[in-house]
């Protein structure tokens, strides 16, 4: 597994052995089983995550309603925005899959960082990546049609379609489970069209 972060950590920076054994003597790799929830609402973390292999989601309850804000699939990384703001999460965060992550603190990435600058770099690359890829994902959401949005998430993610169940991948886009077999029934009948 450590092989697949230095893998990615690469496409960033390179890293020295000490470097690397710094990484494998923090003990972040975790197997998680599928159910688990990494994260309650109220609880107060400092925990972020890097999926190595596997998915997690992020919803919140509303009127009893579980709303997915997010999935997070191979190599991408998620800081809760509790950990951020240091108050207590006003999200779940649990994995849908049996999933293999890193698990990494804001105390232990201070110390990292004091350590070997070069993760700071790394860190600050790949949050202004995700804060840009966010910000497109939000505009396109807020500007599309609940068809465009599954359309949108056929092209840039069609793994999530078979991995997510329906009524979660339904939250997600913003409609309901019947809607969805609705949309996906009409966009069969245009291609076959």
């Amino acid at each position: 597994m450590q092989d697949i972060l230095f893998d990615f950590i690469s496409k960033y920076v390179t890293l020295t052995e000490d470097e690397k054994n710094a990484i494998l003597s923090l003990n972040i790799f975790h197997s998680v089983k599928k159910g688990t929830i990494l994260l309650k609402e109220g609880q107060k973390s400092k925990e972020s995550y890097f999926v190595l292999k596997g998915c997690i989601r992020a919803y919140y309850i509303s009127d009893g309603e579980e709303k997915t804000t997010s999935f997070y699939t191979e190599m991408e990384g998620f800081t809760p925005p509790c950990v951020v703001s240091k108050t207590p999460s006003e999200y779940y965060v649990s994995c849908i899959e049996d999933t293999i992550l890193t698990i990494s603190n804001s105390d232990m990435e201070a110390e990292v960082n004091s350590k070997f600058p070069k993760f700071e770099t790394i860190c600050r690359l790949m949050a202004e990546e995700l804060l840009a890829k966010q910000r497109i994902d939000f505009d396109a959401f807020k500007t599309s049609s609940p068809e465009q949005r599954y359309l949108n998430l056929l092209q840039k993610r069609p793994d999530l379609i078979q991995r997510v169940p329906q009524q979660q991948l339904a939250s997600y886009l913003g409609i309901t489970p019947q809607s969805l077999s609705r949309l996906r029934a009409r966009i069969i009948e245009k291609s076959k069209g």
